[in-house]
């Protein structure tokens, strides 16, 4: 790693810590040049040119599809940060949608560039293919619920008496499908993912994702974190070819479980969101818009959970 690149990653890392509790000053209608797109739960997405667009993570927290009104301070910064390693580190294993553009060569308000800059990067175009790619190393989660009501999960029979929480026997590819807004992904079966998009992308898919997956569970290994489960997002470029998209090995679409706190038969403790929908299912709330307001302490042990991950799987090992 040169100098340059060092100091880079270290600027990054003590503006995430300056900033963590303070509220995000970012918000779409402050980007004017390029025209917002596509709006996600959490990613803002602005058209730059015809073949490149802008994504921005914003502060903003789901659960149970819902956006909740209170953003997460540091958040979008932290998911960013994160999902930039993963996709430099995974490179070699499959192309992904980074341009080599950075934020400053599109934004040149240096006061805007302040806000975005950390949150943001410029993205080749892609063509989104209409599936999660789910990859499971624990049973937890609606793969424990399918388990508890058919012994199955997406189609494949699992052995009777797992634990919640416990380890499979071996990895599993458990595609869901893309659900239009406002509405559940659901899980289904790789028969229903091929006859969708092809054998042929299918497989590659299912085996890039288990792929990828495996090298992420082998390097927090060492930073003791456990990598329950994970999804990805993949698009096609003009060619034809594959490319990981989106945010890749994050909080908001992993589970990341320290390992010294993991028990079998149970729920761990996580680095994620699920400390936030543990706590909104404490309320009397139905799951539909508008979502509860957070407690302050909620909200700012949340954001410490976000940054430890971000710390131990950026770090050297322990």
């Amino acid at each position: 790693m040169t100098a340059s690149v060092s100091q880079s990653k270290t600027h990054i890392k003590e503006h995430i810590v300056t900033n963590l509790f303070k509220p995000s000053a970012y918000s779409a209608d402050l980007v004017t040049r390029y025209p917002l797109i596509h709006q996600g739960k959490v990613r803002d997405s602005f058209a730059i040119d015809d073949e490149h667009m802008l994504i921005v993570a914003s502060d903003r927290l789901s659960a149970f599809d819902v956006v909740l009104p209170d953003p997460i301070p540091g958040k979008g910064e932290i998911l960013t940060r994160i999902s930039n390693f993963w996709f430099e580190r995974t490179a070699d294993i499959v192309a992904n949608h980074l341009s080599g553009i950075e934020v400053a060569e599109v934004i040149d308000d240096p006061a805007l560039l302040e806000v975005l800059q950390h949150r943001s990067v410029v993205v080749k175009r892609l063509k989104p293919l209409p599936l999660e790619a789910i990859v499971r190393g624990y049973i937890i989660g609606s793969g424990w619920k399918d388990y508890l009501e058919n012994s199955a999960i997406c189609g494949i029979l699992l052995p009777p008496g797992l634990k919640q929480a416990e380890r499979l026997p071996e990895i599993i590819f458990t595609p869901s499908n893309k659900a239009a807004a406002g509405q559940h992904d659901v899980n289904i079966d790789f028969e229903s993912i091929a006859a969708q998009i092809g054998q042929d992308l299918a497989e590659k898919i299912r085996d890039v994702s288990i792929k990828v997956y495996r090298h992420a569970v082998a390097h927090a290994a060492g930073r003791g974190i456990i990598i329950a489960d994970t999804k990805f997002e993949f698009g096609l470029d003009e060619r034809g070819n594959l490319r990981l998209m989106d945010e890749v090995l994050t909080p908001d679409s992993s589970r990341f479980w320290p390992e010294e706190s993991y028990l079998p038969g149970t729920s761990p403790p996580s680095y994620d969101k699920q400390y936030v929908r543990d706590y909104l299912e404490t309320l009397d709330w139905d799951k539909h818009p508008p979502g509860p307001k957070l407690p302050a302490d909620i909200i700012e042990a949340t954001a410490a959970k976000y940054r430890e991950a971000c710390d131990r799987l950026t770090s050297p090992p322990v």
